[in-house]
């Protein structure tokens, strides 16, 4: 599938919609950028954190709530069109998930799952849009070496807040009101073990 200079243009929404189900589609800095489902290591993580922190902050339970934790939503932000694997809004902020197909109100907490063909692309140029919509919190997430970048953005830059590794229980803003078991992210260890 083409990028935007292959088609002579700045790609479309139109272009991004063409684009088959099976792929995941976004448009950064007029680029038509297609790639290939997440392998299931990756898919493994993503669900895995978001069920970490679905039931305590989203749903209330045994955690403070206030968010809306979102699976690959499409975000509309200005003229790039982004698929991050996680987001999150503060409840004050978005009151209700709206029946959309997409959002347009930058989220407060982004999670990259990199992988070896959306790792440049998540950490150079999409970080580039999260910085500039002032999103306050990225987590880049490597399932291959078992890392956690937690990222915040201080006047305009990214600040390395934290790194964490392997089995690590950790606290990590801004859902550092709970501990998160990074074995059961990777799929290191059995829930309940």
């Amino acid at each position: 599938m083409p990028k935007g200079p292959a088609l002579g243009r700045p790609a479309t929404y139109e272009d991004l919609q063409r684009v088959p189900d099976h792929l995941v589609a976004e448009i950064v800095d007029g680029e038509l950028h297609v790639t290939p489902r997440p392998a299931l290591r990756h898919a493994l993580a993503g669900s895995s954190l978001g069920d970490e922190l679905v039931s305590p902050f989203q749903k209330g339970r045994g955690g403070p709530g206030g968010w809306w934790i979102l699976f690959e939503p499409e975000l509309h932000l200005a003229s790039d069109i982004l698929v991050p694997d996680l987001a999150g809004w503060r409840r004050q902020r978005l009151q209700a998930v709206p029946d959309e197909a997409f959002l347009t109100l930058p989220p407060d907490w982004v999670a990259e799952i990199l992988s070896p063909s959306t790792a440049r692309l998540d950490r150079v140029q999409k970080l580039t849009i999260y910085a500039r919509e002032r999103i306050p919190h990225v987590w880049l997430l490597d399932p291959a070496t078992e890392v956690l970048e937690v990222l915040v953005l201080e006047q305009g830059r990214w600040v390395v807040h934290a790194t964490f590794g392997a089995n690590e229980a950790v606290r990590a803003v801004p859902f550092d009101a709970i501990e998160i078991d990074l074995a059961q992210v990777w799929g290191d260890r059995e829930a309940g073990r």
